[in-house]
């Protein structure tokens, strides 16, 4: 048996990785000095309310070693014969590095996937490496879906409080839109962003939602066919801009799959409420 490991800021819904058996190991989320570990004692709901009066001290760090012994440990007690761990990416997260660690004490033998990408892109990717495992594929198979959907997936998102981002070095103080975009995402209003190789760029700024989810749905659908895609919703202050994302993305014929997911805490502690995003791949055939 191969088992799958991932971390929490890969936002997979908790019935995901049930119906997937991938094992989850939270970060930690601190809010205002108190600790908390993501999905355990701090969900989306409660982590949002923190802002009603204000914008809290936010701030995340990774698991722990011991946290990933733990689970590789009990994994083993149970029958796994290997492990393959797929996280954030380490340009984005110390994550990595600590799987690492308790990989080179594990009771069996342990592969790390870094992604590459963060959110749930980590979620395509485990869920590559989960369908390869149910398949019976040997462990490098495992591992090599994967890294596949890690290095193709895409995003595009809005923040919600761009003072977060910057503070965590990800946006650029005075983000420019790229040199190929004129007209409606000229400069002004909502910045559309993505995230890549560890920093923030805008992709383009719209006037109101219904522009937003339309530069959103454009960028997703310009990056292939057969897609699968995941929006993510942090709060109900987003609802509106998903659900108009997802009424452009729904019937498009460029969608494989289309899936909504909470951008929880770890996410979250860097782009406030008022968030929400899409992740995006093109599942091999």
């Amino acid at each position: 048996m191969i088992a799958i490991v991932t971390d929490s800021n890969s936002q997979i819904p908790p019935s995901l990785a049930t119906r997937l058996g991938i094992e989850v190991v939270p970060l930690t989320v601190t809010v205002d000095g108190v600790a908390h570990q993501e999905g355990v004692d701090l969900d989306a709901d409660g982590f949002y309310a923190r802002f009603e009066s204000g914008t809290p001290s936010v701030a995340t760090s990774q698991p722990s070693p011991g946290a990933f012994a733990v689970t590789y440990q009990a994994l083993a007690d149970r029958g796994a014969e290997a492990i393959v761990s797929v996280h954030i990416g380490s340009a984005i997260s110390g994550t990595l590095n600590s799987a690492r660690l308790a990989a080179a004490d594990a009771p069996v033998p342990v592969r790390i996937v870094d992604t590459g990408t963060a959110s749930f892109g980590i979620t395509f990717a485990a869920w590559a490496a989960a369908d390869a495992a149910a398949a019976g594929r040997p462990l490098d198979e495992v591992v090599a879906a994967a890294e596949r959907i890690g290095r193709g997936v895409g995003n595009v998102f809005v923040v919600g409080v761009p003072a977060l981002a910057r503070a965590g070095g990800r946006l650029a103080p005075d983000p420019e839109p790229d040199s190929d975009r004129t007209g409606d995402d000229r400069p002004g209003g909502i910045p559309i962003l993505t995230l890549a190789d560890g920093a923030m760029r805008t992709v383009g700024h719209a006037a109101d939602v219904d522009q937003a989810a339309r530069i959103m749905a454009d960028h997703v659908l310009a990056s292939g066919t057969s897609l699968r895609v995941a929006v993510g919703l942090a709060d109900a202050g987003t609802l509106a801009l998903v659900e108009a994302v997802e009424a452009l993305l729904g019937d498009a014929p460029e969608v494989r799959e289309l899936i909504r997911y909470r951008v929880g805490p770890s996410v979250g502690a860097h782009t406030g409420p008022g968030t929400m995003g899409a992740m995006f791949h093109s599942p091999p055939e």
